[in-house]
């Protein structure tokens, strides 16, 4: 894969704000490349607490939503959530329904199969609510899109609450003028409104869906410590559902993970446990690598009411036995996973090695793992990519993009050619009829606006620095920058021409290099390569020098700190 290493704008002027803040001016300037250069940034960025946030009574239809749920609540009328089948819905239907029973609702909730189902609210799940008596719908991380589907709930007689995060649907006209299509809901909760005065609109479905509650639970005059302890679950999804880990996200899963530290839910606690997780010591990348895709493998390849039921275990034996079947499921998903992704890269390398968006074919791949073969498609060809499978009514499909590609924008476009489809610009979920493959492929190819330039992967630098200028006291201050994550990540270092004194393979799977590092001066750093160990030295073929973009750590052994560098990018010289 071709990469290209670029080195961040230098920020001037860190001397200061260091000294003011008791910093070093390297870490300063860490800081205010991901908060902004001002102290107040700098100051939220770091010190930012819950009392920061927004009102939440600033989003649009959020006081009206409220509102209707407490009258509905007082005439003792059925309410039905409807989420999501991902890891954001089901945070998200937890959220809402903890929410609103606490507060007297006599309320249920559905989550769609991802095969018979599909994503979101349909008229299938509109007539069952009907026939089972069902006054109001209420749905969360869904409904946006669904302007058909409630239109029909409308026609029914139901009350339907829409709240949601994604992109709002628009028809574009020859001259290139939108016009937005909105569902005609009773009420409509979703920051990404153009109208809506709420000034951050970069929260998932489920922190929609926690401040909902939070208007909620003052109404109805619940104390706030209760509203407080439903942010670890909008944080498992924010965390999950890969969004920005910038302001309002940031604050909110800084607060969340000290939450998760010490929660009371039996099934956090359980599938903690069967992960091997110390939850004392939870992060971001143990929610975004190891709790979330276990949340996640129930509504890939069973149901996802089975992760909702494990955060609203009421016994150790069901967290217990729902933490171990997730568990189990996320294993099969793994070795699933790797089988569809060699296939896709077997029809890539024959047919589509050329194409600028990649449209790949599975007919009889589980239609769950689409979204993350794109995704590992998108990462080893720096393409965007789309997966198809084959559903029982038709092809469905999921995209994963580049920042060059504007993925939902570009559907908008073929849409004519699309059952159904939504999502963001870097993800979308589509249906098409099979026979409109080979169109869809070649209408997005044609229409792409790629050049080879976006096909670099780019590999942002922080600050060229020396091994040598690694000290205790650097990395300490890194952990300031936590948690890392979607636009927050780890600061990157880089140096040229070190001599590879010694390394070494380790492993059963032979996928960790570990070696030491010279410089020129004769410094020497260990450092680590997690990878395919037997590839890197292939590579390497005997060479002794080597660039590395890096991140410093302190490894801990019986006692003993040793400063180290992790590799995340090389490149040999010679």
């Amino acid at each position: 894969m071709k990469e290209q290493w670029i080195e961040a704008p230098r920020i001037e002027g860190n001397q200061e704000l260091a000294a003011q803040f008791h910093m070093s001016p390297m870490a300063m300037r860490l800081i205010r490349s991901r908060a902004g250069e001002s102290e107040a940034e700098v100051r939220a960025y770091l010190y930012g607490t819950l009392d920061d946030l927004a009102d939440a009574r600033l989003m649009k239809g959020m006081t009206e939503a409220v509102a209707l749920l407490l009258e509905k609540i007082r005439a003792g009328a059925s309410i039905r959530i409807i989420g999501d089948y991902d890891i954001d819905g089901v945070n998200a239907t937890h959220i809402l329904v903890t929410g609103l029973r606490r507060v007297g609702a006599q309320v249920d909730t559905v989550i769609p199969d991802r095969l018979k189902d599909g994503y979101g609210i349909n008229e299938h799940l509109i007539e069952q609510a009907k026939e089972a008596g069902i006054d109001t719908i209420v749905t969360c991380d869904n409904g946006i899109a669904a302007a058909k589907e409630i239109a029909y709930a409308k026609e029914l007689g139901m009350t339907v609450i829409v709240t949601d995060h994604h992109e709002i649907p628009y028809r574009e006209a020859e001259d290139s003028t939108r016009t937005t299509i909105l569902p005609p809901a009773d009420v409509i909760v979703n920051p990404k409104q153009a109208d809506c005065p709420y000034p951050y609109k970069k929260l998932c479905g489920a922190a929609v869906a926690w401040r909902l509650v939070e208007v909620l639970y003052q109404e109805a005059g619940v104390p706030r410590e209760e509203f407080l302890d439903l942010a670890q679950f909008a944080t498992v999804a924010t965390i999950g559902d890969i969004m920005d880990l910038t302001g309002e996200n940031r604050i909110l899963v800084k607060y969340g993970l000290k939450k998760m530290a010490q929660t009371k839910n039996l099934g956090l606690r359980r599938l903690a446990e069967k992960n091997n997780l110390d939850l004392g010591a939870i992060t971001a990348y143990h929610i975004g690598f190891v709790i979330g895709p276990c949340l996640n493998a129930g509504g890939r390849l069973k149901t996802a009411k089975e992760a909702l039921a494990l955060l609203r275990a009421q016994s150790e034996e069901e967290a217990e036995r729902l933490a171990e079947e997730l568990k189990e499921l996320n294993d099969t998903r793994k070795d699933m996973t790797e089988q569809g992704t060699e296939a896709a890269k077997l029809q890539v390398e024959s047919w589509y090695q050329k194409d600028k968006v990649l449209v790949v074919f599975l007919p009889e791949c589980h239609e769950s793992l689409a979204g993350i073969i794109a995704g590992r498609l998108r990462e080893y060809y720096q393409k965007p990519a789309i997966v198809l499978t084959r559903g029982e009514e038709a092809v469905k499909g999921s995209g994963r993009s580049i920042d060059e590609y504007h993925m939902f924008k570009k559907l908008t476009e073929v849409s004519d050619l699309l059952l159904k489809f939504g999502g963001h610009p870097l993800a979308a979920g589509l249906s098409l009829e099979e026979k409109n493959i080979d169109e869809f492929r070649r209408r997005l190819n044609e229409n792409a606006g790629l050049t080879e330039e976006d096909f670099k992967a780019k590999v942002w630098i922080d600050v060229p620095m020396p091994v040598g200028y690694v000290t205790e006291r650097l990395v300490r201050e890194l952990s300031c920058l936590e948690p890392f994550g979607q636009g927050n990540e780890k600061p990157l270092f880089a140096e040229k021409s070190l001599r590879i004194r010694a390394s070494r393979v380790l492993g059963r799977n032979r996928n960790v290099v570990k070696m030491t590092l010279e410089e020129t001066d004769g410094h020497a750093i260990e450092a680590l390569y997690f990878g395919d160990g037997t590839a890197f030295e292939e590579e390497r073929a005997g060479r002794r020098e080597i660039d590395v973009v890096y991140y410093p750590d302190i490894n801990e052994y019986n006692g003993r700190k040793t400063l180290q560098a992790v590799i995340r990018r090389y490149k040999f010289r010679g």
